[in-house]
C-alpha cells in the first residue's frame, strides 16, 4: 500500500498451518528513509516454520508519504484599511502538522504610494512541515492618511488694539497623527483711511506629509484713537519774577502711530500795567494723521518783585560744605551776592563750610539789587559738635575714692582718669554732708587736693577731714553727670 504518514496501517498477526504438526510466525519490519522524516519505505516480513525448517515468507511494502500542508491553530487575520496611526500589531500564528511538527515564518513588505504616510502593508505567514509541504496566508493592510494636524498652543483670537499694541505674530507648532507636521505663516496688510488704522491677516497653515491641512486665521482690527504726548517735561503751572519770566519752550511731541503731526502755538497774557502781578497762559494744540487733537497748556503767574522764603538750618562742625541756595525756595534770581552778616565765616559765592568755623550761630544775607525786582533776605544756620561722637563710655570712667592730701604722694588729688584721649571737658562740683559747694571748676585738671571756696575750710585754707561729695560732668561726651562720695583727709 501507499499511506499518509498519518495513516500507517497496524502489523497485521499471522499465524500458520503445517500439513505436520504446529507452525510458528515470526515478524520483522525494516524502514528505508527517503527525501524527508515523514516519506520513508516500511518493509514488513512474517515467516512462517515448522519443527523441519520448513519456512513460508511473506512481505508487505508500504510507502509512506507526506502531502497534506499544515494547518493554522488560529483565526487569520483579514484585509484591512486603516489610518497611519492605527496599524494593527501583527498577529502570532502557529500551524499543526498531520505528521509532525510545523514552523511559521513571518514576512512584512511595503508598497509606497502618493505620500509617506500612504501605503499598502502586506503581511505573509507561512506554515511549513518538515516534508516541505507549505500553507500560506497573506493580509492586505491599506495604510492612508486623512487625518489634518492640529495645533499645540492656544490659537491667537481676533483682537482690535490701538496701533500701538499691535501683538506680536505668534509662533505656533503642529501635531500629525502619523509624524512630523510643518506650520507656514503669512500676514496681510489692507490700509483705512489714515496711517493709525488698517486690518492685520495673519494666517496659519499647518501640513502633514500627505498634504492635509490645518489652517488658523486671526483678524487685527488695528486703530489709532490716541491723541499725541508731550515728551519734553512741561510746568503747567509757573510762578515767575518779573525780570525772570522763562522764554517759549521747545516742545517735542510724539504719537503712536504716525510722524505726521501738526502744531499751533498761542500764547494770551492780561497784562495790565508793569506794577501788577499778571499771568501768562501759553497753549499748543498737537493733531496727529488721525485727526486725534491733544492740548497742552502752561500758566505763567508773574510776580513783579522777587518772593523768596528762607530755611534757618542746623549743621554739625564734621559736616562737608553746601550750597546756601539750598535753604531759599520760591521763584528768584540766581545772579545776586551772599555775605556774612554776623559771625567769623568765609563763604565761597554761595558755599558755606562748617568744618571751617566753631561752634555757634552764623547770619548770611543773599541779596538781588541789579535787577528791577529786588529782593533782601537772611538765613540762620547754626553749628553744633553733636555729630562729634568720642570713643569713651561710662565704663571708661575711673574716680578717686580718697584724697590724702598729706605729702606722701598717694592720693594727693582727687582724680577721674580713663577719658584722658576723648576729649572731654571735665566740670566738678564739691559739696560737703551739708549740701553747700565748696569747689567748683568747669576746666577741673585733677589738681584738686583739699583746698574750698568759702568759709568750711580747715587748717591752711583746706577742708577739714571728713566725707564729701561730688558731681562730675563730661562736657560734650553725652554721659550722664556721675556723682559719689569722697573721703577727704587733710591732717599730717
Amino acid at each position: 500500500v501507499t499511506v499518509e504518514c498519518d495513516a500507517i496501517p497496524t502489523a497485521e498477526t499471522l499465524t500458520a498451518n503445517d500439513n505436520c504438526g504446529d507452525a510458528t510466525v515470526t515478524f520483522e519490519e525494516e524502514i528505508t528513509n527517503s527525501t524527508c522524516d515523514n516519506s520513508y519505505t516500511l518493509t514488513r516480513i512474517w515467516t512462517a516454520a515448522d519443527a523441519c525448517g520448513n519456512e513460508t515468507v511473506h512481505s508487505q511494502s508500504i510507502t509512506v508519504q507526506d502531502t497534506t500542508a499544515p494547518t493554522f491553530n488560529e483565526a487569520l487575520p483579514t484585509d484591512v484599511t486603516v489610518e497611519c496611526d492605527a496599524i494593527p500589531t501583527a498577529e502570532t500564528l502557529t500551524a499543526n502538522d498531520n505528521c509532525g511538527d510545523a514552523t511559521v515564518t513571518f514576512e512584512e513588505e511595503i508598497t509606497n504610494s502618493t505620500c509617506d504616510n500612504s501605503y499598502t502593508l502586506t503581511r505573509t505567514w507561512t506554515a511549513a512541515d518538515a516534508c516541505g509541504n507549505e500553507t500560506v496566508h497573506s493580509q492586505s493592510i491599506t495604510v492612508q492618511d486623512t487625518t489634518a494636524p492640529t495645533f499645540n498652543e492656544a490659537l491667537p483670537t481676533d483682537v482690535t488694539v490701538e496701533c500701538d499694541a499691535v501683538p506680536t505674530a505668534e509662533t505656533l507648532t503642529a501635531n500629525d497623527n502619523c509624524g512630523d507636521a510643518t506650520v507656514t505663516f503669512e500676514e496681510e496688510i489692507t490700509n483705512g483711511a489714515c496711517v493709525g488704522d488698517y486690518i492685520i491677516e495673519r494666517t496659519w497653515i499647518a501640513s502633514d506629509a500627505c498634504g492635509n491641512e490645518t489652517l488658523h486665521i486671526q483678524i487685527i482690527t488695528v486703530q489709532d484713537t490716541t491723541a499725541p504726548t508731550l515728551l519734553t517735561p512741561l510746568d503747567d503751572n509757573i510762578t515767575a519774577y518779573c525780570d525772570d519770566v522763562p522764554g517759549v519752550p521747545e516742545l517735542v511731541f510724539e504719537d503712536s502711530c504716525s510722524n505726521n503731526i501738526s502744531v499751533s502755538f498761542n500764547e494770551d497774557s492780561n497784562q495790565s500795567n508793569e506794577l501788577e502781578d499778571y499771568s501768562i497762559v501759553r497753549t499748543w494744540t498737537v493733531t496727529d494723521d488721525c485727526g486725534n487733537v491733544a492740548t497742552f497748556t502752561q500758566n505763567i503767574n508773574v510776580e513783579i518783585s522777587n518772593t523768596i522764603t528762607a530755611f534757618d538750618a542746623n549743621r554739625c562742625v564734621l559736616d562737608s560744605e553746601f550750597d546756601l541756595f539750598e535753604l531759599l525756595s520760591g521763584d528768584y534770581s540766581t545772579d545776586g551776592t551772599w555775605t556774612v552778616v554776623s559771625g567769623d565765616a568765609i563763604i565761597d559765592g554761595s558755599v558755606f563750610d562748617p568744618s571751617s568755623v566753631d561752634v555757634g550761630i552764623y547770619t548770611f544775607m543773599y541779596s538781588i539789587t541789579e535787577s528791577t525786582c529786588p529782593a533782601e533776605v537772611e538765613v540762620n544756620v547754626t553749628i553744633d559738635d553733636d555729630c562729634v561722637v568720642l570713643p569713651c563710655g561710662a565704663e571708661d570712667v575711673v574716680i578717686s575714692k580718697t584724697v590724702t592730701a598729706n605729702g606722701d604722694s598717694f592720693n594727693e588729688f582727687f582724680t577721674i582718669s580713663g577719658v584722658e584721649d576723648c576729649g572731654f571737658v571735665v566740670e566738678l562740683q564739691i559739696f560737703n554732708r551739708w549740701g553747700a559747694e565748696i569747689y567748683k571748676n568747669n576746666n577741673y585738671q585733677n589738681d584738686w587736693n583739699g583746698d574750698a571756696h568759702g568759709s568750711s575750710v580747715g587748717n591752711s585754707g583746706k577742708v577739714p577731714t571728713g566725707t564729701y561729695y561730688y558731681i562730675i560732668n563730661l562736657k560734650n561726651s553725652g554721659l550722664k553727670p556721675f556723682a559719689g562720695p569722697i573721703y577727704v583727709a587733710t591732717d599730717k
